[in-house]
C-alpha cells in the first residue's frame, strides 16, 4: 500500500497511479485484463486498459440500465463473477471475454461521497478469484476516487 500511496502523491498524474496500480494488483491478485472506468450520470470512459487493442481507452458513452449496473453502480456492491455463467449474466460482449481467454471477473465500485464515480475491473481464467481476491481489490480501489474526479471535472 506504501508504494501505492506515494504514486498517488507523484508527479504524471493519473497515469503514474494507474500504472502503480496495475503492477500491485498483478503482484498481488492477478489478472488477464484490468480496466478502469469512471462514470459521470449514466455516461461512463474507460481510461484504462491492459488490452487497449480489445478495450480501448475512449471517450464516454451512454451506459443502460442492466441487472449488473444495477447491483454494481446503483448499490454499490462489488461483483465477483467466479465463472462463464456469470460473465453471461454480466456482459453483453461475454464473447469476447471468452475469446481473451478470460472467464472471472471482480467489479469494484469506486464511491465518493455515496456516489459510484467508477469501476476497477479485474478478469482472469475461470475460477480464478475468491473472496478473499475480491477483499484485495476492494482495499485498493478508493485510491482512484481522485483520479475519477478528475476525470469527470475535464
Amino acid at each position: 500500500m506504501t508504494d501505492l500511496l506515494a504514486a498517488l502523491s507523484s508527479p504524471g498524474q493519473p497515469q503514474t497511479l494507474y500504472r502503480a496500480l496495475e503492477k500491485h494488483l498483478s503482484e498481488t491478485i492477478g489478472f488477464g485484463l484490468l480496466t478502469l472506468l469512471y462514470r459521470d450520470g449514466q455516461e461512463v470512459a474507460r481510461v484504462y486498459s491492459t488490452n487497449e487493442e480489445a478495450y480501448p481507452v475512449f471517450g464516454r458513452k451512454q451506459m443502460g440500465p442492466t441487472p449488473w449496473g444495477e447491483k454494481v453502480i446503483d448499490r454499490q456492491e462489488a461483483f465477483l463473477g467466479p465463472d462463464r455463467e456469470a460473465i453471461i449474466w454480466a456482459f453483453y460482449d461475454h464473447d469476447l471475454i471468452f475469446s481473451l481467454g478470460l472467464g472471472a471477473v471482480i467489479n469494484i465500485p469506486v464511491v465518493y461521497d455515496g456516489e459510484t464515480i467508477g469501476t476497477m475491473n479485474l478478469l482472469d481464467k475461470s475460477g480464478a478469484y475468491t473472496q478473499e481476491h475480491l477483499r484485495q481489490a476492494q482495499a485498493v480501489a478508493p485510491l482512484l476516487i481522485p483520479a475519477y474526479l478528475e476525470a469527470r471535472r475535464r
